[in-house]
């Protein structure tokens, strides 16, 4: 009976250790994963006022979004446009309308501010092109489940340039790239 006990008692002590080696060794493997994942995901961005204002557009045509392994990004499409795609994008602590000045209640933690240098209609014709409204979502824009892409909101196409709100989970990096006739922001999942 002694016996048997001191073989219990060497099994729970060894599965104690063994469960704390493995539990260390998880650790360090996730600490690893995580400084992994941090290396591939690191971003150097900022979070500071992003602007190119030297620049011809067309009108813009559509705006997508999508999800990727370290940012949401967004879209904004100026078929046929040649040259650079100018803009302006900064945080703010509350989005208005550009023209008349008027609030609009955008969603999450953080609001961008997007100036694009496209207007949503054609400058000759007055012809809408981009058929976004004043304080409601982007058409045709869905970021439900995205990581930090909380809320859009179209804000205005005044002066040949058109503004839109990206509510975010928090105030994070941010990136502004240019890609053919596309302008792309991309922000962060995390710093």
């Amino acid at each position: 009976m002694r016996q048997l006990r001191k073989v219990a008692t060497a099994l729970v002590l060894t599965g104690v250790v063994v469960a704390g080696t493995t539990g260390t060794a998880g650790a360090a493997t996730g600490q690893a994963d995580k400084a992994s994942s941090a290396a591939v995901c690191s971003t150097a961005w900022g979070s500071g006022t992003k602007s190119d204002l030297d620049s011809f557009a067309k009108p813009l045509t559509n705006i997508r979004t999508g999800q990727h392994a370290c940012y949401d990004r967004m879209v904004f499409d100026t078929s046929g446009a040649t040259g650079k795609v100018g803009y302006h994008i900064s945080y703010v602590s509350s989005f208005q309308q550009d023209g008349t000045g008027t609030q609009i209640p955008v969603a999450g933690g953080a609001i961008l501010q997007i100036y694009v240098n496209a207007p949503s209609y054609d400058p000759e014709t007055g012809n809408v092109i981009y058929p976004g409204r004043p304080a409601q979502t982007l058409p045709g824009v869905n970021i439900t489940g995205y990581r930090t892409f909380k809320d859009t909101r179209f804000g205005a196409s005044f002066e040949g340039r058109t503004q839109v709100g990206l509510g975010l989970r928090a105030k994070l990096p941010f990136r502004v790239l240019q890609s053919g006739d596309k302008l792309i922001v991309d922000v962060a999942h995390t710093w």
